[in-house]
């Protein structure tokens, strides 16, 4: 900016031009048989008017330039501030997760609902979900957690199908939609509820929760009450199904103690069990799964 203001300084300007820059009379042409007649580069210089504009020009340029990295500078600043915000949100989040600051979780993520971020998204729906788990959540204010966890998880599908994240919470809250949908909806919702966590699995091999789960999939249909079955059958060609050993295939916690039990495998299933109890609970669903291990593993022990 400070080169532009000397340039402008120095242009000719007709009263108080430079006295070196003035052209001696009739010197600047004039029209003949041919016309105008081409003025050449030292004309310019001697030509305070086409001089003048030159140089505006030049300045004017320069200033254009400036101004686009100033621009420039300030989108790559803007947009590294605000990767940086949502990394810090995301921390945060994840420090009150495990610490089983459930409604602090929600609060803090409530404010970012309108986002684009996935991670922030998926992250929303799970809190969601675990505040409408809490004892103290009315069943209407629980009902309409459960469809917003699932609004937040659709979302975070659409801006990353790569997530395996999303791909997971979005099975768990389809699930949990099921719950006030009916029992056709539910057994319909199977489907796509494996499709999803198949997907998690398939994007991230080593999560342990996205495995559970899906044994979790595998051990309801294997113990699906008669009358679920018939209905299945009524209205699906090829209704869901599974079996206790693929189930085996996929459990990690509490309900792969319970098939063990199942399949008559007392010690496989005590240990599971006591994997189930002993591991570390941050929301009310854990420590349902928990109080429900412990429970197993006390009948366990008064029949032996």
């Amino acid at each position: 900016m400070a080169l532009s203001a000397r340039l402008w300084r120095l242009l000719p300007s007709g009263r108080g031009a430079a006295p070196g820059l003035r052209l001696p009379a009739g010197a600047a042409g004039s029209r003949g048989a041919c016309g105008r007649r081409r003025i050449g580069g030292p004309e310019v210089m001697g030509n305070p008017g086409a001089f003048r504009r030159s140089l505006l020009f030049s300045a004017l340029s320069y200033l254009g330039f400036e101004t686009y990295q100033v621009i420039s500078r300030a989108a790559v600043v803007h947009a590294t501030a605000k990767v940086s915000g949502v990394e810090e949100v995301l921390a945060q989040a994840d420090y009150l997760y495990e610490s089983g600051e459930t409604e602090k979780l929600y609060q803090l993520l409530i404010q970012y609902k309108e986002s684009e971020d996935a991670e922030l998204l998926w992250r929303l729906a799970r809190a969601s979900r675990d505040v409408a788990q809490l004892s103290g959540t009315s069943a209407e204010e629980k009902k309409l957690l459960v469809y917003e966890a699932l609004a937040y998880a659709k979302r975070a599908l659409e801006k990353n199908e790569s997530s395996f994240a999303a791909h997971k919470w979005y099975a768990i809250c389809i699930s949990d939609v099921g719950d006030y949908e009916g029992i056709k909806a539910k057994i319909a919702n199977a489907y796509v509820i494996k499709e999803h966590f198949e997907k998690a699995i398939e994007l991230n091999p080593k999560d342990a929760t996205s495995i559970h789960l899906m044994g979790i999939w595998c051990y309801t249909f294997a113990e699906m009450p008669w009358y679920q079955r018939k209905i299945a059958n009524m209205l699906f060609a090829t209704p869901p199904s599974s079996t206790y050993e693929e189930a085996l295939g996929y459990f990690q916690r509490a309900e792969q103690g319970k098939t063990y039990l199942k399949l008559h495998n007392r010690k496989l299933a005590a240990f599971w069990l006591v994997k189930a109890r002993d591991y570390p609970a941050h929301t009310d669903q854990d420590r349902q799964i928990q109080t429900e291990a412990a429970q197993l593993l006390t009948g366990f022990s008064d029949k032996n």
